[in-house]
């Protein structure tokens, strides 16, 4: 009579790949999940509205929250992403006086295949601070070491050079340009350069992020018409 236990069921790939709450503490700047309890001080909600209207974020990845009841649904749309543990979508807030600085996105594209998307933008007033190269490269180490992430994405218009430094400097390599890729804020569809980075590859040679004379990181998408 065999009497050993059956061999474990396979883990089924997508239960360890669920983005879960937390907060990413980069000293000067806090990365806290964006969600309705983000919405508490209303100067954030004021800052996604004025985000809104800023002529890069809304050229390269609008925001649909143009006033308070917009702004409140965009956030509850990010719960939803937290929920699900499919997206996770984080505020870059200022460590003292919690101002808003930003925000960062990581999205599965294939859940199953550890495949993922990463996007950003910035205000005006945290730019040329290195924030959007550091807040990606938190996020994108925290994809790989706990969200079992394979492979993350970065695809940004060829036009957003900006985007495209930030890229290099937070390790994703450039793969080359998709034709007429994604339609942005001016109703045109745009080539986009493609990067990526995978879980083996080694940190970036500038772990910092430290602010260049060379222009100011904006925003780089993460492919979510929700962003």
């Amino acid at each position: 009579m065999n009497t050993s236990a059956p061999p474990p069921a396979p883990q089924n790939p997508t239960d360890r790949r669920t983005f879960l709450r937390t907060t990413l503490d980069l000293g000067d700047v806090l990365l806290h999940p964006w969600g309705r309890k983000t919405a508490e001080p209303d100067t954030v909600l004021n800052d996604l509205i004025a985000a809104a209207t800023d002529p890069l974020i809304a050229l390269w990845n609008p925001l649909s929250t143009a006033d308070r009841s917009d702004a409140l649904a965009w956030l509850e749309a990010r719960d939803g992403g937290w929920d699900r543990g499919d997206s996770a979508s984080f505020a870059a807030l200022a460590a003292s006086g919690g101002a808003l600085l930003g925000g960062v996105t990581v999205r599965w594209v294939d859940r199953a295949d550890g495949l993922a998307m990463i996007g950003y933008w910035t205000l005006p007033t945290a730019r040329g601070r290195g924030v959007a190269t550091r807040a990606t490269r938190a996020v994108t180490g925290w994809a790989f070491a706990t969200a079992d992430a394979r492979r993350i994405e970065i695809a940004h218009a060829v036009g957003n050079e900006a985007s495209c430094r930030v890229a290099h400097r937070c390790g994703y390599l450039p793969e080359g340009t998709l034709r007429d890729s994604h339609l942005f804020g001016d109703g045109a569809h745009h080539d986009e350069h493609l990067h990526a980075r995978l879980a083996t590859d080694p940190e970036p040679d500038d772990p910092t992020g430290k602010p260049t004379t060379y222009g100011n990181p904006t925003t780089g998408r993460a492919s979510d018409a929700s962003q």
